[in-house]
């Protein structure tokens, strides 16, 4: 019977960054903010960066949260993936 802990490397708690990626908007950021939220309780200002590329068509929005377990980083990564603006998660 394998057990949840070891379907994953990581160690829980732990700092984990979540970068999704879409093409740039007015929104974008906030929208992977807002998505990320729902599954974490604190996150600080500080915690999310976002970068465009080189020509400004993508944004990357990078998010570091202090993830509690394999599901909740599931669950995070399954709704973003999920929403069409969004066209990569890492």
């Amino acid at each position: 019977m394998a057990d949840s802990t070891q379907e994953t490397l990581l160690e829980f708690p732990c700092e984990f960054p979540i970068k999704a990626m879409g093409i740039s908007s007015d929104n974008f950021d906030a929208l992977v903010v807002e998505i990320v939220r729902r599954h974490v309780s604190e996150l600080p200002e500080a915690a999310v960066s976002s970068k465009q590329s080189s020509g400004g068509k993508y944004t990357s929005v990078t998010v570091l949260i202090q993830a509690t377990s394999k599901a909740q980083l599931d669950a995070i990564y399954q709704e973003l993936s999920s929403h069409e603006l969004v066209k990569y998660v890492l």
